[in-house]
């Protein structure tokens, strides 16, 4: 996907971030009334290979225009006979088999430690039920994701691996854009939108770029569909989130306020600026 249909008021804008560039400029508009951003992780055009992407960038870009809950959308390999290309899977919890990427905001002189046990957001996860629900969506609430670093995909040893650790999709994107998520605390939510088997399955071959760009075409139209439902819904939750999203850093941070390395804070003026320079009163 690299745009948003029934987007009203759209427009295009660059923002800048201390983190470097973000993928793309940011897509703005509304969707029934409710402001959203759109932006493509692989940058128009999918120029941008997953070791590549900057993450960092991508989340403060968000934070900086506003944005409170963010929803991830991803191509996925199926571990998991019952889980066939054309599913939806609402995941739930990752293992992370990446290796090159910036995974956090927090670097030498000011150190934090933000709980990742339940790494996506109950009440958004909930909401994307509910549209899958309403629009007929073949969907399954709940599953593990492990991410890749590729760009490569998995040898066959691998894929069996990972299916005797319990992971039922595999993809190469959303890690480390859920930890950073949570460092930023935005409400966040994964769908992994099963292209292909792998290549563990005895009776499909071995996956491809060809299978994997078919079955996305296809998935993007629910996907789009599924985006438009979600965001009247999100229009009137609450402000504060059940799940604490919103308040990870409230404990995280551990160097001292006289210790903190200025440069390092000015970086995290949005990211972390709700507890690194609160408001008078807040």
């Amino acid at each position: 996907m690299y745009q948003l249909e029934g987007l009203q008021h759209a427009r295009r804008q660059r923002v800048r971030s201390p983190f470097g560039e973000p993928s793309d400029d940011l897509l703005l508009g509304e969707l029934d009334g409710r402001p959203v951003a759109f932006l493509p992780r692989h940058g128009r055009g999918h120029r941008i290979p997953p070791s590549e992407i900057n993450g960092r960038a991508n989340i403060d870009a968000l934070k900086r225009v506003g944005v409170t809950d963010l929803l991830s959308l991803s191509a996925v390999g199926s571990l998991r006979e019952d889980l066939p290309p054309g599913t939806f899977v609402i995941v739930d919890q990752f293992v992370d088999r990446t290796f090159r990427r910036e995974a956090t905001f927090f670097e030498r002189g000011l150190v934090a430690h933000v709980s990742l046990a339940d790494p996506v957001c109950r009440r958004l996860g909930d909401a994307l039920e509910d549209a899958c629900r309403a629009l007929g969506l073949p969907h399954r609430r709940g599953g593990t994701s492990l991410v890749i670093e590729g760009p490569q995909f998995s040898t066959r040893a691998e894929s069996g691996l990972y299916r005797q650790w319990g992971c039922d999709v595999i993809g190469m994107t959303s890690l480390p854009e859920a930890r950073l998520a949570r460092e930023a605390e935005l409400c966040y939510a994964a769908v992994g939108m099963v292209t292909d088997y792998d290549c563990w399955h005895p009776e499909h071959g071995h996956v491809t770029v060809s299978e994997v760009m078919a079955l996305m075409h296809a998935n993007a139209d629910g996907a789009g569909r599924m985006v438009e439902h979600l965001a009247p819904a999100l229009a009137t939750h609450p402000d504060a989130c059940p799940a604490g999203c919103d308040r990870a850093l409230d404990t995280a941070i551990v160097t001292p306020p006289g210790m903190r390395d200025a440069g390092v804070a000015a970086r995290l003026d949005a990211v972390a600026g709700r507890v690194l320079h609160p408001a008078p009163g807040g």
